[in-house]
């Protein structure tokens, strides 16, 4: 009897908890990115935990690629482009602008650490 009453008050628990976490946007970072730069240029991540990327180029067209954490993102001065990901291992990601800008192009580079 005593199983039955405590099944019975945490079912409604956990799925009041389940369904109050689904409803819960991703955190969003916002990144910024102009010759030759992105800012800002180190970010941590939990590991597991979703994220929107909101990114957005202040000069001109720019990219955001980070091959392992899937992000490819074209950027353009006219609108922020997003992507939510939901890290799944632990590491250093380096971000590289895989649209050629300039002469510092081979230098802008950002990383994320999930931890």
């Amino acid at each position: 009897m005593n199983r039955f009453i405590a099944m019975a008050v945490a079912v409604p628990l956990f799925v009041v908890g389940m369904a109050a976490s689904m409803d819960t946007p991703p955190r969003v970072v916002t990144i910024s990115a102009k010759r030759f730069e992105f800012t800002p240029n180190q970010i941590t991540l939990k590991r597991g935990e979703p994220v929107t990327l909101r990114v957005s180029a202040e000069d001109r067209d720019h990219g955001f690629y980070q091959k392992d954490l899937k992000i490819d993102l074209d950027l353009t001065p006219d609108h922020a482009s997003e992507v939510t990901i939901t890290p799944d291992k632990s590491g250093r990601y380096v971000v590289i602008c895989d649209h050629f800008c300039g002469s510092g192009h081979g230098n802008m580079k950002m990383v994320i650490n999930v931890e």
